[in-house]
């Protein structure tokens, strides 16, 4: 059979088209694709049909089960078989020492002297007669160290009259602490306080003993002493929410901060409360070294936990606003308005630490001497103070400052402001007295611990219990034998402003285990000085140091208060790069 050739075939198809320019060879057949011909190449077409059975073929569709998901029910029951989280469990074993441990300095019995009551009574009423003042009833309850005279005034007579004869009434019966409130609030009387021939100590024992104390549920409970009718006198510091403290050297402000603190340590757990002490006298709160690793809190690059040197006072006020800062976010996130419901939430297992949620303790700031730090540091300290004040009260931060000069420059006006509830011991003249109360009256006090305190428009005056320097050491010793947390309870870091521009860093000096801790941080992609001190079994502060350099090298980043560094180099080959090239 004669095959066409290719010329043929456009010629039939397309004779307008031919010419001679586009004749194509006949002596051989065209090759298409790899040498199949053209015939050939149409009965391949053919030959590649598909099969009719392959084209009915169906598609399995394979089941994906879908992921099983917990009822709001379910979710529920199971919090329930967990139960609530117990932030005290590290330290189950830990206990609350014995109260036993303390001194009875009295029998809590007040001895009443029927014909001194007599004597003064008759001598206040003879006074009141000189200046013409009649008066209708005389009565008097006896307290520890004062005894309350309570007068009801004839009718007509102005109270201001009675109150101007402060000092004649002072002078008639001898005495000094003469006190005169008039009228008494909530009552129809006028009130003349007069100090007891004999005074009766109040011991920190008997006052923690005491039902009011014993039997309370308020959160931090301090127990000061007794009221002039010999009642115990307990207040919440979470209510007051800061306390400014002020008295003379000698007249009980360093026993009324141990007993602040010693209410709190028979009250509260280790992981429910922490304390920062700063001790610019270096010798008011050296016992509490004790409880470091129970009770204290404290910057991470510090050795001790009680803190005397000004330059880390203000680094760890200022750590302090960091912490709060963190806790109000950590509020924010939670929908709490304060750390008592944000603790509840966590409590009962409804805010997932994965997200950064923890138990929150309460941390109670105690400065014993305000006047040195602002004579050294002034607006450095006062301004983080001041935030603290206003903000704190909310998230479980607390302040208590004392000082023994209680003036202007020292107890400012923001300060002021800020410290609503005030503790006054004797102080040396009545301008003290309005700089720190309000209102004349602290200088009229009798020393020993007699105090005032003010919380907001009341003003009690007690007698503040006593506990003595070796009651505190053993107190101390009892809960520092007891098992505690591995360390003090560290508080976010803070670089301050001087420190990170000199970052004393220099790579040209860089330290020997440099490269080895680049390495750690790198593989774990976690920038913290703990890590390096665990890996590299190095302290604190060379580890530290070592974290400097590394930011210096633009390895991790600045710090973030308590969290970790930011790693900015994310693999090992960057590292390396970076390692040759400084």
């Amino acid at each position: 059979m004669n095959t066409k050739t290719q010329n043929d075939q456009l010629l039939e198809d397309n004779p307008q088209t031919y010419n001679k320019d586009n004749e194509i060879n006949n002596s051989r057949p065209v090759q298409i694709d790899n040498n199949i011909e053209t015939n050939d190449y149409l009965d391949k077409l053919d030959e590649n049909k598909l099969d009719p059975k392959t084209t009915n073929l169906g598609i399995e569709i394979n089941e994906i089960k879908e992921e099983e998901t917990l009822s709001t029910n379910d979710i529920e029951k199971k919090l329930e078989e967990l139960g609530d989280y117990d932030p005290t469990l590290e330290l189950s074993n830990y206990r609350i020492p014995s109260i036993e441990i303390l001194k009875n300095y009295g029998n809590g019995k007040i001895e009443i002297d029927k014909s001194d009551l007599e004597e003064k009574k008759d001598k206040i009423v003879e006074t009141l007669g000189h200046y013409k003042i009649g008066i209708t009833s005389i009565s008097a309850t006896v307290g520890p160290t004062i005894t309350l005279y309570e007068i009801v005034p004839n009718a007509g007579v102005r109270i201001s009259k009675i109150k101007n004869l402060e000092d004649d009434i002072a002078l008639s019966l001898a005495a000094e602490g003469i006190r005169i409130i008039a009228p008494i609030p909530g009552k129809g009387t006028v009130g003349i306080e007069v100090p007891n021939k004999n005074k009766t100590t109040v011991s920190m024992l008997e006052v923690l003993k005491s039902e009011k104390f014993q039997d309370n549920k308020m959160e931090l409970p301090i127990a000061f002493g007794k009221t002039i009718s010999n009642e115990t006198f307990v207040v919440d510091l979470t209510k007051m929410p800061h306390l400014l403290m002020a008295g003379a050297t000698g007249q009980g402000k360093s026993v009324g901060l141990n007993v602040i603190l010693t209410s709190l340590l028979y009250k509260k757990h280790p992981a429910e409360i922490k304390f920062v002490l700063v001790d610019p006298k270096k010798v008011e709160l050296t016992l509490f070294n004790k409880i470091e690793k129970h009770f204290l809190a404290k910057l991470p690059d510090s050795e001790e936990a009680i803190i005397t040197d000004t330059k880390k006072v203000i680094n760890t006020i200022n750590s302090l606003c960091i912490e709060m800062d963190e806790r109000y976010e950590l509020c924010k996130k939670a929908q709490c308005r304060n750390i008592k419901e944000y603790n509840t939430k966590f409590i009962s297992r409804k805010l997932n630490p994965n997200k950064g949620h923890r138990f929150l303790p309460y941390i109670v700031l105690v400065i014993d001497e305000f006047a040195d730090l602002i004579m050294t540091a002034g607006k450095e300290i006062e301004t983080p103070i001041a935030r603290l004040a206003q903000l704190a009260r909310a998230i479980g931060i607390h302040l208590i400052i004392a000082t023994q000069r209680p003036s202007v420059n020292v107890i400012t006006g923001i300060i002021k402001a800020n410290f609503p509830a005030r503790v006054a011991f004797r102080v040396t003249s009545s301008t003290d007295s309005r700089t720190i109360l309000d209102s004349k009256g602290a200088d009229q006090l009798i020393g020993m611990g007699d105090m005032l305190i003010s919380t907001g428009s009341d003003l009690t005056r007690l007698q503040c219990a006593f506990i003595d320097t070796p009651e505190v050491e053993k107190l101390c010793e009892e809960i520092g034998n007891q098992n505690s947390y591995s360390q003090a309870h560290i508080l976010p870091e803070f670089v301050s402003e001087n420190e990170s521009s000199s970052v004393s860093s220099n790579l040209e000096e860089k330290d020997d285990l440099f490269n080895e801790a680049a390495r750690i941080v790198v593989q774990h992609q976690s920038g913290s000085t703990s890590l390096i001190q665990r890996k590299l079994r190095l302290g604190y502060n060379r580890a530290g140091r070592i974290i400097d350099q590394l930011e210096s090298a633009k390895i991790v980043g600045p710090p973030e208060g308590s969290k970790a560094r930011q790693v900015l180099i994310k693999t090992e080959l960057e590292l390396e790069e970076l390692l040759n090239s400084i």
